[in-house]
C-alpha cells in the first residue's frame, strides 16, 4: 500500500500545435494504411520523401525498418569479426561533432545502422533530395519506425552537422521523429548530441513495454538467431504474429534481455547515486555491458491521453528496465508476447496527438520530499516499484547536482577574470620595458615575476578543478559549448600557457621528462584549445598559438645539439607561417617580435638567405 499521496504529475513543456500535427504526419508515414513491402536487407532498404505545406512547408524523409538480423549486427571489420555489441567508431568525416571534445575520443554507434546510412548517402538520391528541399526553404523532417527510426536519427545528426559546418543559420533545425527505435550510440554519442543542443530536435516515441528499443542492450553478435526470431515475429511478412513455434527461443531471449538491462541500469544507477563499492570497479572486467545509451528527447506513450516526457538519459535508461519488471503472477511467454506486440501499437498517435497531455513525471518524483516516496507508482498502465522511483529520483537529483556544480563554477568566473587582468597588466609592464613577458617570467629576477607565478598557480588550480569535474561527468553536457567559457578558456590559454612553458624550460624539465608538447603539456590547455576549435569548427590542432614558445624552445635545443638548419627548415618555415597568421588575427602578441625577444635573437642566427625571404621579416624589423 502507498505510504503517502504522490505528487501530481506536472505538465512538461508541451509540443506546439504545429509540432503535434507534424508528429501525427510522421506516424502516418511510418504506419501507412496500405504498407509498402518491407525491405529485406540493407542493400534494398531505402526511404520515401513526402512534401507537405501544412502545418508549414516541409520535406519528410521516412526510412523503412529492416527485419533482417544482419542489418542489426553487421561485421565491424574487414576480416568479418564482430564486436560483441556490434558497435563501431563513427566516421569523423560524416559526424565530426560526435566525440568527447576534451579527450578527443570518438563516439561509437551501431555499425550496421552506420553502414546502412552510409549506403543511403552513397547509393541513393538522399543527399540531392535533402539539398533540393533546403533550396526550396522547406523544413527537413526525418522519421521512421523500428530500425528505420535509428537511421532517421543518424540522418538528423548528419544534417545538423552540415548546417553547423556550413553556417546555415537561417535553416531551421530538422525535426526527427521515431517510433520504437532501437538505441543507436554510446555515452559519448549522447553527450555530444546534448552538448551541441540537438536533443530537442530528436524525438523518440516509445511504448513502455516495446522490446525493440532495448535489443542493443544485449551482445548482438551472440544472439543473431534469437534476434532474427524476434524480427520474424515482428515482420509484417509473417502470416500470423504469434510466438507459437518459438516457445523456447523468444522467452529465453526475453529473459536474457531483462538480465542485461538490469545489469546496465544497476551499474549506471550506482554511478550517479555515488556508490563507491569496489565491486563496481571490477564489474566490467567480468561482465560485458552494452555501450548503448538513450539519446534525444523521449516521449513514453503510456495512454491515449498522456505522454511522459524525459530529456534525462539516465532516467530513460532506468525506465527501459523497470517498465519490463515482471509481475509475480505473469508467465515469461506472456510477458514476451506482450512486449513484442507493443512494437506495432503506435498507430493511435495519428489520432490522439492534438489533445494528448505531455507530463513531466520525473519532475514530480524529484520534487517529492526524501522519505515520502510511494511504495509503487503508475506510468499509464505500468506500475513502478519503490526501487524504480528511488532510481528515477536519483537520476533527477544527479542532473540537478550537475547544474548546481555549474553554478558554483560560474561563481569562480570573476576570480579567474581578476587573475587574468593581473597577468595582462604584467604582460603590458614587460612590453613597456621592451621585454617579452615570456623572457621576463623565465628569468624570474623581479618581484612582479614572482607575483605572476602566484597568479599562474592560482589559475592552474581553478582550471584543473573544472577539467576534472568534466572528466567525472559532474558538469552538464552543454558546459563545453558555452561561448562565455570557451572565450574565457581561450584567453586563459593564450595568456597563461606561455608562462607554463617558460617555467617548464627554466627548470630544464625537458631534459628529464621530454619536450613540453609531447610530455609536459597540462590537460587544462589541451581541453580549452579543443573547446575553441570545436566552437569555431576549426581543424583539430589548428589553434596551437599558445604553444609558440614551446616550438621555439624545441628548435633551439635541437640546433644546440648539432642539428643542421637544412634538417629543420620545413619546421621553421611552418612556424614562421603560423606565427604570421596568429599575429595577424591577434592570437599572438607583438612582444614576441620585440628586438630583445629571445625568439628574435634566435631567429637572427638563421641563414641570411632564409631570413630575407621569410614571411615574418617585416615583423621582426618593427
Amino acid at each position: 500500500m502507498p505510504t503517502d499521496t504522490p505528487a501530481p504529475p506536472q505538465r512538461a513543456a508541451s509540443l506546439s500545435d504545429d509540432d503535434r500535427l507534424l508528429v501525427a504526419h510522421c506516424a502516418e508515414l511510418s504506419f501507412p494504411s496500405t504498407p509498402a513491402p518491407p525491405a529485406a536487407s540493407a542493400s534494398s532498404r531505402s526511404f520515401q520523401v513526402h512534401h507537405a505545406s501544412h502545418p508549414y512547408p516541409c520535406a519528410a524523409f521516412a526510412f523503412a525498418p529492416s527485419w533482417s538480423a544482419a542489418d542489426w549486427a553487421a561485421p565491424s571489420s574487414a576480416e568479418g569479426a564482430r564486436q560483441p555489441f556490434g558497435d563501431a567508431e563513427v566516421d569523423p568525416a560524416l559526424f565530426p561533432s560526435l566525440r568527447a571534445v576534451g579527450s578527443g575520443v570518438p563516439a561509437r554507434a551501431n555499425a550496421a545502422f552506420l553502414a546502412a546510412f552510409r549506403g543511403l548517402l552513397d547509393g541513393s538520391p538522399l543527399q540531392s533530395e535533402v539539398s533540393r528541399a533546403v533550396a526550396e526553404e522547406k523544413r527537413i523532417v526525418f522519421t521512421g519506425h523500428s530500425s528505420g527510426g535509428s537511421i532517421a536519427t543518424l540522418a538528423a545528426i548528419w544534417f545538423l552537422e552540415k548546417c553547423t559546418r556550413q553556417g546555415s543559420v537561417n535553416q531551421a533545425h530538422p525535426f526527427c521523429v521515431t517510433f520504437g527505435a532501437p538505441l543507436v550510440g554510446d555515452n559519448i554519442f549522447n553527450h555530444a548530441v546534448r552538448r551541441e543542443g540537438w536533443s530537442q530536435c530528436i524525438l523518440h516515441f516509445l511504448l513502455p513495454l516495446d522490446i525493440v528499443p532495448r535489443i542493443p542492450l544485449i551482445p548482438l553478435a551472440s544472439f543473431i538467431e534469437e534476434i532474427q526470431a524476434v524480427l520474424d515475429w515482428l515482420s509484417p511478412q509473417t502470416p500470423n504474429n504469434s510466438p507459437a513455434g518459438r516457445s523456447l527461443v523468444i522467452p529465453e531471449y526475453y529473459e536474457t534481455l531483462l538480465r542485461s538491462t538490469l545489469s546496465i541500469a544497476s551499474y549506471e544507477a550506482c554511478s550517479f547515486m555515488g556508490c563507491t563499492s569496489s565491486i563496481l570497479g571490477t564489474l566490467t572486467s567480468f561482465i560485458d555491458l552494452s555501450p548503448y545509451r538513450p539519446c534525444g528527447t523521449y516521449y513514453f506513450f503510456t495512454s491515449s491521453e498522456q505522454l511522459i516526457v524525459l530529456t534525462n538519459s539516465d532516467a530513460v535508461l532506468q525506465l527501459l528496465f523497470y517498465c519490463l519488471q515482471l509481475d509475480p503472477q505473469q508467465q515469461l511467454l506472456d510477458a514476451a508476447a506482450r512486449s513484442l506486440s507493443a512494437h506495432w501499437q503506435y498507430e493511435p498517435i495519428k489520432q490522439c496527438m492534438p489533445d494528448i497531455v505531455c507530463v513531466d513525471y520525473l519532475g514530480a518524483i524529484s520534487s517529492t520530499a526524501p522519505g515520502r516516496q510511494t511504495d509503487r507508482a503508475a506510468i499509464g498502465n505500468i506500475e513502478l516499484s519503490k526501487e524504480a522511483i528511488l532510481h528515477l529520483s536519483a537520476a533527477a537529483q544527479w542532473e540537478k547536482q550537475r547544474q548546481r556544480n555549474q553554478t558554483k563554477i560560474d561563481e569562480s568566473c570573476q576570480k579567474i577574470q581578476e587573475a587574468l587582468r593581473s597577468l595582462n597588466d604584467y604582460k603590458r609592464t614587460c612590453e613597456l620595458r621592451g621585454v617579452s613577458y615570456y623572457d621576463s617570467f623565465k628569468l624570474q629576477r623581479e618581484l612582479h615575476d614572482f607575483n605572476a607565478n602566484v597568479r599562474r598557480l592560482e589559475l592552474a588550480g581553478l582550471w584543473d578543478e573544472i577539467i576534472e569535474m568534466l572528466r567525472r561527468r559532474e558538469l552538464p553536457d552543454g558546459f563545453e559549448a558555452r561561448e562565455e567559457w570557451v572565450r574565457l578558456g581561450t584567453l586563459f590559454r593564450r595568456l597563461v600557457e606561455p608562462l607554463d612553458i617558460a617555467n617548464y624550460y627554466r627548470h630544464s624539465k625537458n631534459e628529464d621528462t621530454g619536450s613540453y608538447l609531447s610530455k609536459g603539456r597540462p590537460r587544462r590547455y589541451k581541453y580549452t584549445q579543443k573547446w575553441h576549435e570545436q566552437l569555431q569548427r576549426a581543424p583539430a590542432g589548428s589553434s596551437l598559438e599558445s604553444c609558440f614558445w614551446a616550438v621555439i624552445e624545441e628548435l633551439q635545443a635541437e640546433m644546440v645539439d648539432g642539428r643542421a638548419f637544412e634538417d629543420l627548415r620545413d619546421r621553421v618555415v611552418k612556424l614562421e607561417s603560423d606565427a604570421h597568421g596568429w599575429y595577424s588575427t591577434g592570437s599572438l602578441g607583438k612582444d614576441v617580435f620585440l628586438g630583445s625577444s629571445s625568439f628574435v635573437a634566435w631567429w637572427r642566427t638563421l641563414p641570411e638567405q632564409h631570413r630575407s625571404a621569410s614571411c615574418i621579416a617585416k615583423l621582426v624589423s618593427l
